[in-house]
């Protein structure tokens, strides 16, 4: 049975406002991890842009710029691994605390160090995100926690909630990428030491972080805890994770930092202009969850899936071989528009098709395998930038992304969600 509500976010002072943002039959203490969402989605915007432009600064090429993002991704894939492994042995709330102190460590390490190797094992240990999907140790521990709060028809609405809130706190912060050039103006900084200060920033987000999940509610200390990861749904668990990782390798080769280099490159955009795009990509992406939700009511989560997924990287693909920068970023613009519809769709799908207990282990090791793969992807990409072939990464995460859809729903057509 599930315990009575204690959290203060419950008081009567803020449950209008948790009725206001949360669809209904979702507890109020899931405000929390959405307000944790935005905070990190706004580090996450800025960090993804300024990120090439940082190590470029600091003497770094565009292949070390692609084996940094590597690193984060290798290093998020195996923190997700214990997640999934060992996470239904603690508590979700003093492992997001934990994370949130890693998140601030991260931000320290990088507006400290100058050197390669130092910056390499800050990214793999940390929590740095390279792209504008969520990729980090938080994810699985916030999905379980989401799909706990909320009954099975308010489910795909509270996971586009969040996916909405993820998707315009980083435009926002992709917009922040161009305050590093008013420091330089207004404050007389040098560009090098206005980039380090972001990074500060990210730092100081890690510390509110640990503050805002203090305030989850405690564990109840009469719940069995789980012995196993994974139970009955192991089969089609394997199943979805290694689809879900031709689509990550793929979306790996053009993640912000490196989509950003390429337009840095091409077309000589500057940082600034870079997150001034990446902001309206950001809101078309985040506008794209609610759009979601009502097509996966009348078609299903698996169509909404693929069917919107297919188009977005037809235009990734046109996007690669414009010969001026306007169409293609009109073409990064609709694709934007289009790709993440699968997210809160995709999540809702896995939650759904497992059951209770197999939650935090289900969204461990579906997005352990996406890790792993989008680490190959920078590093892959990058070498390929330095090799005199800008087109190849775009080309080859659109045939990438296009096969994995059409294996998707070729395996799972079939099964439907059920909880």
């Amino acid at each position: 049975m599930r315990r009575p509500h204690t959290d203060p976010m419950a008081a009567p002072g803020h449950d209008w406002f948790a009725r206001l943002v949360l669809p209904a039959g979702v507890r109020p203490d899931a405000l929390l991890l959405l307000v944790g969402r935005a905070l990190r989605g706004v580090c996450d915007g800025f960090t993804a842009v300024l990120l090439p432009a940082y190590l470029l600064a600091l003497g770094f090429g565009p292949l070390a710029v692609g084996i940094i993002s590597s690193a984060t991704l290798v290093g998020s894939a195996l923190a997700t691994i214990l997640v999934g492994v060992a996470g239904h042995r603690y508590p979700q709330r003093r492992m997001l605390m934990l994370a949130a102190c890693m998140m601030a460590a991260t931000g320290m390490g990088f507006a400290g160090l100058s050197s390669l190797w130092p910056l390499l094992l800050v990214a793999f240990v940390g929590t740095l995100n390279p792209g504008s999907g969520d990729v980090s140790l938080f994810l699985p521990l916030e999905l379980a926690r989401l799909a706990d709060s909320a009954t099975p028809a308010s489910r795909t609405a509270l996971f586009a909630r969040y996916s909405l809130v993820g998707g315009l706190s980083a435009a926002l912060g992709a917009l922040a990428a161009a305050l590093p050039d008013l420091l330089v103006l207004r404050a007389g900084l040098s560009s090098l030491t206005a980039m380090r200060s972001m990074f500060v920033v990210y730092a100081l987000t890690g510390a509110a972080l640990w503050f805002l999940y203090l305030r989850l509610p405690a564990p109840d200390q009469h719940a069995t805890p789980a012995t196993t990861p994974l139970g009955p749904s192991r089969g089609i668990v394997i199943r979805l994770a290694l689809l879900f990782s031709v689509d990550a390798f793929a979306g790996g080769l053009v993640v912000n930092a490196l989509l950003s280099l390429w337009l840095m490159q091409r077309f000589g955009l500057s940082p600034g202009s870079a997150g001034q795009f990446f902001f309206w990509a950001g809101l078309l992406s985040a506008a794209s969850q609610l759009v979601a939700v009502p097509l996966a009511q009348r078609f299903g989560l698996l169509n909404t899936m693929v069917f919107t997924h297919i188009p977005s990287s037809l235009c990734l693909i046109a996007a690669a071989f414009s010969p001026t920068l306007i169409p293609a970023l009109a073409l990064l613009l609709v694709r934007s528009a289009l790709s993440q519809m699968d997210v809160p769709t995709r999540t809702a799908y896995v939650m759904a098709i497992v059951t209770p207990a197999e939650r935090p282990a289900a969204a461990s090791l579906t997005a352990v395998p996406r890790s792993l793969a989008a680490a190959l992807g920078p590093t892959i990409a990058g070498a390929l930038l330095v090799m005199g072939w800008p087109a190849a990464p775009l080309v080859a995460c659109g045939v990438l992304k296009i096969a994995y859809d059409l294996a998707l729903f070729r395996a799972f057509r079939h099964i439907e969600p059920s909880g």
